[in-house]
């Protein structure tokens, strides 16, 4: 069985060489990008390399030379989308055997790849490439090392401080087992008899530009030579003592200089720690410590030469350090971040380009493994598919997904909201990894659902008590109307049976406009409408003497709408007007024409002469059931407010201050 490795920017072309190819001869293997498919050039494990490309752009070319570099001596297929004369000469000059035009045609491509076949069977039938010389050594290596004799060990002695070195490497993630391998390094290539390195807590380095805190303390972070009372004890100031000279001077200090003889406090912890000099440790731009050294184990003091390189290396070493707490900071902060994700209530899951799961919460695993596998690995696969779709789609476009509502098809019942983000843009544009984040909302839906129901239920029970209070009120008389026997007492009762008509028309009147949202559509003047919904009003309200006041900007100023919709809405408004001051049944209305940048609107405001509502009663007034009297359904409003909304317009209470007339504004748009 012979392997083609497709490399292909969309799965359709690998799916259509996989479908015209035997399974049995040929395995295909997809892969997306060169560095993807790098194992598998590099080590000789494909047979043939079949791509996807443009030849009519640049990337497609640097993509032909990329192979051609990796496997010069691979045979090579190029589907195109059309053929492109100037740019198919140079692929076959850069190795292509072939370039065929997309569709492919099973035929064409099973015998080109048997004629492949057999002229790689031929050795001569595909010129070799040479392999490229080996660059020259340098001089100097070249002359010691190929003069030496095979049996002379002396050339590989020189080997020796870069071993020593490799040494310290191997704790660069450990600052104080790093600075210990360091000074032990130093006794080994100076002898030095004792050394100590002081150095300040990560979190107290100050950053470019900051002055140091005071009262900071340097810790004891790696000796020799010191007794173990004194290594558990002590430790230096960075404002005082040796700390603090170093850390203002920048420099070597020495024991015997001029500074420190006139520092009692230097010059003491110098005698206490038995050391000759002390080195600042820097990162090239802020002091991390102090190390100090004894002289020689033959009483020898450091030379200046030794003391420069000494400066300089822990130089070096100073900035070794001070990766070394960077990249403990970002450990700490990813695994916080980790743990964070981990216990997120929401689906977490991040996924790098070659589609591994990077890592999934809790909540991941609760979701999407099944059974035992809930604690095991997580792998793409376990994604389901229509969200893998996605994090695909946004691996390769770089361009977020909307949040979107998921539900899986084996489970309709639960529903996900989903956000997908592409994370680490690199330089090309396209994400390094995406995060996929899941909300689950079923619970939530239910919970709402159950709300609503909830609520609904109690409107309508607050309505069958109201309207079962309103209507029985209103059929008391007419019910000892009928048990009368007297022609008297009957006539006696006819206006209160009158007034029990009107209350249960306008409760149905009330209820047919709750119920209905188709009204009519005419021309409507206002005018006149207003004097009919006074009328109205009057009658379904009877107070003595009612007065109404018009004050109309333009009496021929028509709306579109349904007259008596409207005529019944403003009639509420003024029953409610009415009944605000009964002794004293004014009701005052002003028409305005209020200009607009598109159609102009029709200003009505209806002013009552009662003390006004209260703050509270303003906010509830047009609330379905509100009243503050102990009759009627408190519906007036609420009718009122749904058929002028109806109209396009509008209805507010205005704010008055307590003991002021309440005036209720109706906003209406104009005909055009």
């Amino acid at each position: 069985m012979k392997t083609l490795l497709v490399l292909a920017d969309h799965p359709a072309t690998p799916e259509m060489i996989q479908a015209a190819l035997s399974p049995a001869d040929y395995r295909t293997i997809h892969r997306t990008s060169v560095e993807d498919a790098e194992p598998m050039l590099v080590r000789g494990l494909a047979d043939f390399c079949i791509l996807d490309l443009n030849l009519d752009q640049v990337d497609g070319l640097w993509v032909l030379e990329q192979v051609h570099r990796r496997a010069p001596r691979l045979p090579t297929i190029v589907f195109t989308d059309s053929p492109c004369g100037d740019f198919e000469e140079q692929a076959y000059r850069l190795g292509v055997d072939h370039v065929l035009v997309k569709p492919v045609r099973p035929r064409l491509l099973e015998t080109l790849l048997g004629r492949l076949l057999a002229a790689a069977a031929t050795p001569s039938a595909r010129p070799s490439v040479p392999a490229p010389a080996p660059a020259p050594a340098p001089a100097s290596f070249q002359t010691e090392f190929l003069t030496k004799p095979s049996g002379d060990t002396g050339f590989f002695h020189a080997f020796g401080p870069l071993r020593s070195f490799s040494g310290i490497l191997t704790h660069s993630l450990n600052a104080e087992a790093m600075l210990q391998q360091f000074l032990l390094q130093l006794r080994e290539l100076l002898s030095v008899n004792r050394a100590a390195v002081f150095l300040m807590p990560p979190g107290d380095v100050p950053v470019r530009g900051e002055e140091a805190a005071r009262g900071r303390r340097m810790t004891l972070a790696g000796s020799m030579g010191l007794s173990p009372d004194l290594r558990d004890t002590l430790e230096l100031s960075a404002e005082t003592g040796i700390g603090g000279q170093v850390r203002r001077l920048g420099r070597i200090l020495r024991r015997d200089s001029a500074a420190v003889q006139a520092d009692p406090e230097t010059e003491a912890e110098f005698e206490r720690l038995g050391a000759q000099v002390a080195v600042p440790v820097l990162d090239r731009e802020t002091v991390l410590g102090v190390a100090v050294f004894d002289c020689r184990i033959t009483g020898e003091p450091l030379g200046n030469s030794e003391l420069t390189l000494l400066f300089h290396l822990l130089e070096q070493l100073g900035l070794a350090i001070r990766n070394t707490w960077l990249h403990n900071q970002l450990a700490a902060n990813h695994e916080m971040l980790a743990g964070v994700l981990c216990e997120l209530s929401s689906i977490c899951v991040v996924v790098s380009r070659d589609l591994a799961v990077l890592h999934a919460n809790k909540m991941a695993r609760k979701h999407f493994l099944q059974g035992d596998r809930r604690g095991g690995d997580f792998d793409f696969a376990d994604v389901p598919k229509e969200l893998g779709a996605k994090i695909y789609q946004v691996l390769k476009t770089g361009a977020a997904v909307a949040n979107f509502r998921f539900s899986p098809t084996d489970d309709p019942e639960t529903i996900y909201s989903v956000n997908v983000i592409p994370f680490q843009k690199q330089p090309g544009g396209l994400p390094a990894s995406v995060l996929l984040t899941a909300d689950d909302l079923s619970q939530t839906e239910q919970l709402q659902k159950l709300e609503v129901e909830a609520a609904n239920l109690r409107l309508i029970r607050n309505m069958a008590e109201r309207v079962a209070t309103e209507v029985g009120n209103a059929m008391m008389p007419v019910s000892t109307y009928q048990q009368m026997k007297d022609a008297n007492s009957r006539a006696s009762l006819e206006p209160a049976m009158a007034d029990s008509v009107r209350r249960v028309m306008r409760t149905l009147i009330q209820m047919r406009y709750l119920a209905t949202d188709k009204l009519a559509q005419e021309p409507v003047t206002l005018g006149p409408l207003i004097e009919e919904a006074f009328n109205e009003a009057c009658k379904q309200q009877p107070v003595k003497a009612p007065k109404l006041t018009c004050e109309n900007a333009n009496p021929k100023a028509v709306v579109t709408g349904d007259r008596a919709a409207l005529k019944h809405a403003l009639a509420e408004i003024m029953i409610n007007a009415l009944q605000a001051n009964p002794k004293e049944p004014k009701v005052a209305v002003h028409i305005t024409v209020l200009p607009g940048s598109g159609a102009s609107r029709l200003q009505v405001d209806i002013e009552d002469q009662g003390e006004g509502f209260d703050a509270e009663a303003v906010k509830k007034a047009m609330d379905p059931f509100f009243t503050t009297r102990v009759v009627g359904l408190g519906l007036g409003l609420t009718v009122s407010r749904k058929i002028v909304e109806s109209h396009q317009g509008r209805i507010e209470i205005l704010p008055a201050k307590s003991g002021h007339p309440t005036t209720v504004r109706v906003s209406l748009p104009l005909q055009g």
